[in-house]
């Protein structure tokens, strides 16, 4: 049972970094597709058209590839969680086919707002854009929202080990949901943001006329959306003090409990010694910053059954990657609003190189966050209600099946590279517009 453990966490892990890559830009291409349309609209700048119009391509590339790495996951929790699915299929099959509506609605405006550039009037063309922005913020909430509930379960009861008594809209709205959804969304749009901006910003090193007016528009997002981000992760944090303290401590590399525990910045977790070396430490600020109070109890690890923690190692590597490139973000943005004038000015160099190497540092700081919320959860599936190991199948071929999906993941990978290099290769024109 252990190997089948390890191998279809494997499986299920390798498909989810691949998934939530196209899941991010498949929820934040569309709005920038919007954005970018209604900025034609206002200014009549033909160069904004030229661009709308790659754009929609990329974000049809994107949906496609998203709804078939979507479909591999669906089957991937049937056939290797079986008894997670069978104890909790009646609270997460609710916010799934949830989900499965909002991506239908999103599936026929997509259809409509790219076969709809010379049919439609130019307002109605780009009223047509919203509709896909609103169902892929909805697709992304209830699929955060069900798996925010694995974090804080609730709307249900357990009786001779069988979930009753399921109340779909307390177990949608859960705890976790208030912030673990909005978190995820604001990331999807600051990774789509930065990885425009890395673009483009590479294309105005090369000299593309046209890139300046793209890089405008990312950066300016990634200037709203990067302190944003961080205030909601503040609010994610507190939650994680109060309901899951044990994630809080790993992420902290916390190994006591105690009043005014200090931040740790970096560090490497020994769980063997029970402490964590090479850190710089803020005396309390961790007490003040999970709960408003330098002298708060911060519990540590040491005060869980060990067998009922996370990985400390992993998930402190995790959470200091985040917090450390999404700072960066933030203060990358902040320079670019500074040294350009919001945009006005094209900026030196060496600024359009540190944007350049943004786009990776902002897929990094989603993957991490993301494994920060999975691994934080271990052993658990569902937060003290039922472990990983319950939930795994005990079908025979898993490492086959794992090297297959494996495969089928890079092949996708492959292909949206591809697509998305073919349609770059048409450079936006200004005298492209109707």
């Amino acid at each position: 049972m252990m190997e089948h453990l390890l191998t279809a966490r494997a499986q299920m892990g390798t498909s989810l970094v691949f998934h939530f890559v196209f899941a991010a830009l498949g929820v934040g291409m569309p709005l920038f597709a919007v954005i970018i349309e209604g900025l034609w609209l206002r200014t009549g700048d033909h160069a904004y058209y030229a661009l709308a119009r790659t754009w929609s391509k990329a974000m049809a590339a994107l949906f496609a590839i998203g709804a078939v790495s979507g479909t591999i996951i669906a089957f991937e929790l049937g056939l290797l969680w079986p008894e997670f699915m069978r104890y909790a299929g009646a609270i997460i099959g609710i916010p799934f086919s949830a989900e499965g509506f909002a991506f239908f609605i999103e599936a026929v405006f997509v259809g409509i707002y790219l076969y709809g550039w010379e049919r439609l009037t130019p307002v109605g063309h780009w009223l047509c854009g919203w509709p896909i922005v609103i169902s892929g913020a909805a697709s992304a909430g209830f699929v955060m929202s069900a798996n925010a509930w694995m974090n804080a379960p609730t709307g249900f009861r357990v009786v001779h080990g069988a979930v009753v008594d399921v109340h779909p809209w307390t177990a949608m709205m859960n705890a976790a949901a208030q912030t673990q959804d909005l978190h995820t969304l604001v990331a999807c749009y600051l990774f789509t943001a930065f990885l425009i901006a890395s673009i483009y910003a590479l294309k105005t090193l090369r000299g593309d006329p046209f890139a300046h007016r793209a890089l405008r528009v990312a950066m300016i997002a990634a200037l709203l959306l990067a302190p944003a981000q961080i205030l909601i992760g503040d609010r994610s944090a507190k939650f994680d003090a109060h309901a899951e303290p044990e994630k809080l401590a790993a992420m902290e590399g916390q190994f006591a409990t105690e009043r005014g525990a200090p931040l740790h910045i970096g560090g490497i977790p020994l769980p063997a010694q029970h402490r964590t070396i090479l850190a710089i430490e803020i005396p309390k600020a961790l007490s003040w910053l999970a709960f408003d109070d330098v002298n708060a109890e911060i519990r540590g690890l040491d005060s869980f059954p060990q067998d009922r923690i996370p990985n400390t190692l992993f998930v402190h590597l995790a959470f200091q990657a985040m917090v450390g490139l999404g700072s960066a973000l933030a203060l990358v943005a902040l320079w670019w609003a500074i040294v350009t004038r919001l945009g006005r000015d094209v900026g030196p160099r060496p600024l359009l190189w540190a944007i350049v190497a943004m786009g990776p540092a902002a897929l990094i700081a989603m993957e991490a966050g993301w494994l920060v919320t999975e691994e934080g959860r271990q052993p658990w599936l569902v937060r003290n209600f039922f472990l990983v190991s319950q939930g795994v199948t005990s079908a025979r071929g898993l490492t086959f099946t794992f090297l297959g999906f494996t495969l089928l993941y890079f092949v996708l990978a492959g292909m949206l590279q591809w697509l998305l290099i073919r349609i770059d290769r048409t450079p936006p024109q200004a005298d492209d517009a109707a």
